[in-house]
């Protein structure tokens, strides 16, 4: 039990120092960093896991020349919410939501038939580049739609939720900021 505790609290401060420092320490306003913050979660809740963060830099790069512009190093940091521990439940999830969703209610998809194609398809190439090639094969032959059909609502509704989250907590966090440097600026007056 105290093992888990430990595992727990360390999970915890990597989420706060990789996730929420890098928001506390942006000096940008808070809409530029939210925004970083939604695009990082919309890539993250896509079944593209292990190029994600290439698609923030790429998404940065089409935006940087617009007024839509974000933070680069919050949008990378956060496509780290999912993750190769994550990427198997949440490909189930999207898979199970995208045939929903194409109207296929017989729910006789079992979660290790899915994962299980799809390490099958994975483990498959001899390297790295090759795997993927074999996972995108298996991915557009068989499960490709429901499962990218199925990641947005997802991709979607984490991104509006990050961006809104991001922008509330900033604005506190720039309130607290400037009411205490406020009281610090004011003179103090001493009775006689």
């Amino acid at each position: 039990m105290r093992r888990n505790i430990g595992a727990w609290r360390r999970l915890g401060r990597l989420v706060h120092l990789r996730l929420i420092v890098p928001l506390k320490r942006s000096r940008h306003s808070p809409e530029f960093t939210a925004r970083g913050t939604a695009i990082g979660l919309f890539w993250a809740f896509t079944p593209l896991v292990g190029i994600q963060m290439h698609l923030v830099f790429l998404t940065w790069l089409c935006m940087r020349p617009t007024r839509w512009r974000f933070n680069l190093l919050v949008g990378l940091a956060w496509t780290w919410v999912t993750n190769v521990l994550t990427m198997w439940p949440c490909y189930y999830v999207f898979y199970v939501t995208g045939r929903l969703m194409l109207g296929d209610w017989h729910l006789d998809f079992a979660y290790h038939d899915v994962v299980e194609g799809l390490k099958a398809a994975f483990l498959a190439g001899d390297d790295f580049l090759s795997s993927v090639g074999h996972v995108i094969k298996a991915l557009l032959a068989d499960t490709g739609l429901p499962l990218l059909l199925g990641c947005l609502p997802y991709a979607i509704g984490f991104g509006w939720g990050g961006y809104l989250w991001s922008v509330a907590y900033l604005r506190r966090r720039q309130a607290r900021r400037s009411g205490a440097l406020g009281e610090k600026a004011q003179p103090v007056t001493g009775g006689a």
